[in-house]
């Protein structure tokens, strides 16, 4: 970044955030909750649809999706990812219409609060515990690893201060302690303030990343792209001279005789632009689409706190339903500036996502040395780009496992991989350590890497500035709401007669102590193990996810169903997820949520055909915001419908 740029990057940053705070405050004057804890957490109730939906998008849309999604798309998912877009869009006009009058009806601040009014209070602490070690310890630590990702990626070789901005480590403490500033300043409503800024700049950056990077398709050397095509695409060279920036992304990743190819790394029906995928797809198989996708999309947008906590701020229920129809509006366009640039760099800068995983791979390489005891799983593209490395790797595992196997020095990338995973099998029956997965690229470097290679001078202010902005919302919404749920669900419910300053207090002493933790966490999150920061991020929430929308399907349909079942449908979930992770890990992760989705139902069901409630459970109705549902938003939901339908029909 030149001095221009850096200038105006700081002032953009420091005036949004300065904005956001002076506004919270300017409207919360002169009302009855002002600087208590429904000011401070629900921003004095008062949000309107414009901000609800800037906001939820802002709160959304990070580098989680940035880094891990544009990630996932560079590597062999392409446009199967973007169901999670699109499928939230449908999954928001839901929300607002069968979830969120339900909340809002009760008046509550949390979610964990709701299961209280209907189970009883074991159910609300049971869930306010694992939301938070779920909360502080996947989605916020994820959100500032992938924010550090992006600073290491762009800034690497330079320092600030003495401190090495390639660093991740470092890139951790700057992002986290930048917002844990400055939601220990503001409250939601200031959050909603900046979230109104950032995410329409955040939309607008990631529009002219895709700008600059069809501009450098149009540019590049035809020999250098071919190489990146998909096995199953025919385009030629030739094709490709002839062709415009936009013409060869298609050509490039469009498997046109739509065979299925084995090899790991490439979209297995058809190309990286189609969505249906195998069953024995590893992240997105195609039997996902039918229930398990849908499982993380209801839970995310309907009863995640930090996501829910904006609508619960609504002015009115019908300005509630307008900010989420709103916002699933844009969740449309997402796809076409996250995972378009991802397919994109993976066509451009292959060789340099390669560079990157070398680095990675060193560190790896140098443990295997030192450590004579672990083994190390490779993934075919580790084969493919590095065999010689490849065959040493295997020959230290045959050793370890005392495999007899032979690696012959003319194996294919998929023959080593074959042998590679039958020794990684007698590791584990011998119980012998597996060290990390050593890889071919760093798909995670992305869309980082195209920062770095397309901004230029006075440009790269903006696109910056979006992106810090999306890392401050999300992060800053994931703090607030760890928090509110600290001090609402657990600390008020230990000292129930404490002020409201207290509260507020509490909840900014909890803020510090969260991002703390996540700090120190983010750090070990690139660990090509994982299997990329996406696919963490809604792994280890499959934990919960499908138990708690079980139970709240339950609890807003079945009044019948005994209370105890609240707290034990998130238990069971817990411990059938867990053997599931643990021992049938060759289970794709969203089929594992389905079984539990499936199992939980059972077992609630049945125990409530035998052992009814004699009385319905009533849920209190709170007055202090109108609960009269919005027609336009009725008539908007059912056009977003229509619309994500006809996407999905271009690229099945």
């Amino acid at each position: 970044m030149g001095t221009l740029d850096m200038i105006l990057f700081l002032v953009a940053v420091i005036g949004v955030i300065g904005f956001g705070i002076w506004q919270g405050n300017k409207e919360n004057k002169g009302e009855a909750e002002s600087g208590g804890a429904a000011g401070y957490f629900l921003a004095g109730r008062g949000l309107t649809w414009w901000l609800v939906g800037f906001s939820l998008i802002a709160a959304n849309i990070s580098t989680e999706q940035f880094v891990g999604m544009s990630g996932q798309a560079a590597d062999w998912l392409g446009m199967a990812i973007a169901s999670y877009e699109w499928m939230a869009a449908i999954t928001l006009v839901v929300v607002a219409f069968l979830f969120l009058p339900k909340l809002l009806r009760c008046g509550i601040y949390t979610i964990p609060e709701f299961l209280e009014y209907r189970y009883g209070v074991v159910s609300r602490t049971v869930m306010a515990i694992s939301t938070l070690v779920i909360l502080v310890g996947v989605p916020t630590a994820s959100v500032i690893y992938s924010g550090a990702k992006v600073v290491s990626v762009f800034f690497a070789g330079q320092q600030l201060f003495g401190l090495d901005l390639g660093s991740i480590t470092v890139g951790c403490w700057i992002i986290g302690l930048s917002a844990a500033a400055y939601v220990f300043v503001g409250g939601l409503k200031a959050c909603a303030w900046t979230d109104l800024i950032w995410g329409a700049a955040l939309i607008v950056g990631g529009a002219v990343v895709m700008w600059l990077a069809l501009g450098a398709m149009k540019d590049a050397n035809p020999q250098d792209l071919i190489v990146t095509k998909v096995s199953n695409s025919s385009a030629t060279v030739a094709d490709l001279e002839n062709a415009g920036g936009w013409e060869r992304f298609m050509l490039l990743n469009d498997g046109k005789n739509g065979e299925a190819v084995a090899r790991e790394g490439e979209n297995m029906a058809g190309g990286k632009l189609h969505m249906v995928r195998p069953k024995t797809d590893p992240a997105i198989p195609w039997t996902a689409l039918v229930l398990g996708l849908w499982i993380p999309n209801f839970f995310y947008w309907g009863l995640n706190q930090y996501i829910v906590q904006r609508t619960l701020g609504s002015k009115s229920l019908a300005e509630g339903q307008k900010g989420i129809v709103f916002a699933a509006a844009l969740k449309l366009i997402i796809p076409f500036v996250v995972v378009i640039p991802g397919i994109l760099c993976f066509n451009l800068y292959s060789k340099d996502l390669h560079a990157e995983a070398i680095k990675k791979n060193q560190v790896t390489l140098e443990d295997m040395q030192k450590d004579s005891a672990k083994v190390y799983p490779i993934t075919e593209n580790f084969a493919l780009t590095n065999p010689e490395k490849a065959r040493e790797v295997l020959a230290h595992n045959a050793k370890i496992t005392s495999s007899t196997a032979e690696i012959a020095a003319s194996a294919t990338p998929l023959e080593m991989l074959s042998a590679n995973t039958l020794m990684l099998e007698a590791a584990k029956a011998a119980q012998i350590v597996e060290g990390t997965k050593l890889i071919g690229y760093d798909y995670d470097a992305a869309f980082p890497m195209l920062l770095r290679k397309l901004l230029k001078p006075g440009i790269t202010w903006f696109v910056l500035a979006a992106i810090f902005g999306a890392v401050v919302s999300s992060l800053a919404s994931m703090l607030n709401s760890a928090s509110t749920i600290a001090t609402i669900d657990i600390f008020q419910k230990l000292k129930p007669k404490s002020s409201q300053n207290t509260l507020v207090n509490v909840g900014k002493f909890f803020t510090v102590l969260f991002v703390l933790i996540s700090c120190l966490i983010a750090p070990n999150l690139g660990n090509p193990g994982f299997g990329g920061i996406f696919t963490f991020i809604q792994e280890f929430q499959g934990f919960i996810s499908p138990g708690v929308l079980m139970v709240f399907l339950f609890g807003f349909l079945v009044p019948r169903a005994p209370r105890f079942l609240g707290w034990l449908g998130i238990l069971v979930n817990v411990l059938l997820y867990g053997y599931l992770y643990l021992f049938q890990a060759g289970i794709p992760f969203l089929n594992r949520m389905a079984i539990c989705f499936g199992v939980v139902f059972v077992v609630m069901m049945g125990i409530t055909l035998v052992k009814p409630l004699a009385k319905p459970v009533v849920l209190p109705t709170t007055d202090l915001i109108a609960l009269e549902s919005s027609k336009i938003a009725k008539l908007g939901g059912i056009g977003v419908v229509i619309c994500t339908l006809i996407l999905y029909f271009i690229f099945w």
